[in-house]
């Protein structure tokens, strides 16, 4: 009996990995546009389209390149002093971001050794954003999870 309720326990636990598709992104660019079209509009699309399929679609985005400006706090921060508008469009933008990993769950996950060159202290990037090593580290680890690869 107990042999039983174990397969049937282990049976469940595939099911249930069946219904999630998982994405990491590998955000480096630093185009407003392209950041929002591709990552913050595109999210919501791919969350809604998986959603229509029953299945749940977890998302992580590893932050480097010319991205980490998109999740520096204070607008008035000195690596944005060359960034008119994005300091224009910082309070719709990061409610947007936060909207992401409050409402949709995305794991923000920002490269370690790439704030340090930036310049960049933990209390300049948003709380929900997770500091990792290195975006390699933290790419191989979710790919190394299932999550499939999109370079942004």
């Amino acid at each position: 009996m107990r042999v039983v309720i174990l397969a049937l326990m282990l049976l469940s636990m595939l099911r249930a990995d069946e219904n999630v598709v998982k994405v990491v992104f590998d955000l480096t660019t630093g185009d407003l546009k392209n950041f929002e079209r591709k990552l913050l509009s595109g999210i919501a699309v791919h969350k809604t389209h998986y959603e229509g399929m029953l299945k749940e679609l977890e998302v992580a985005v590893v932050i480097h390149g010319g991205a980490y400006k998109f999740f520096v706090k204070d607008p008035k921060h000195p690596h944005l002093d060359k960034e008119k508008e994005l300091r224009e469009a910082h309070a719709t933008l990061s409610k947007r971001i936060a909207s992401m990993a409050d409402t949709y769950d995305v794991k923000f996950l920002i490269c370690r050794s790439g704030m340090q060159v930036k310049k960049l202290k933990k209390e300049d990037i948003y709380d929900f954003v997770e500091i990792i090593r290195t975006s390699t580290i933290g790419l191989i680890d979710k790919q190394n999870e299932g999550f499939a690869y999109i370079p942004i």
